[in-house]
């Protein structure tokens, strides 16, 4: 199981991955920050990227704050950065 730091900016125009702000990876979201649409669509937008299931990504904590640490099964903190950069 691999972690990911991640920022969340919800409201933007589009879904997409911004790229590495520190140690953490810069997502924007199209969904507003209320009853989980934001967390959901980090989620989706993470696991398309990856090729894994929703299923397999968790929101570890920060659910109500745009830090969040995600944990994904399957594949290793490795692999993730290098999805990622």
């Amino acid at each position: 199981m691999g972690r990911l730091n991640v920022k969340v900016v919800p409201g933007s125009s589009r879904n997409q991955i911004v790229g590495w702000l520190g140690d953490a990876v810069k997502i924007k979201v199209m969904a507003a920050p209320e009853k989980g649409k934001a967390n959901e669509a980090v989620i989706e937008l993470l696991a398309s990227t990856l090729g894994i299931s929703s299923k397999d990504i968790e929101i570890e904590s920060g659910h109500s704050s745009p830090s969040k640490i995600i944990a994904i099964n399957g594949v290793h903190d490795e692999a993730i950065r290098k999805a990622f950069d």
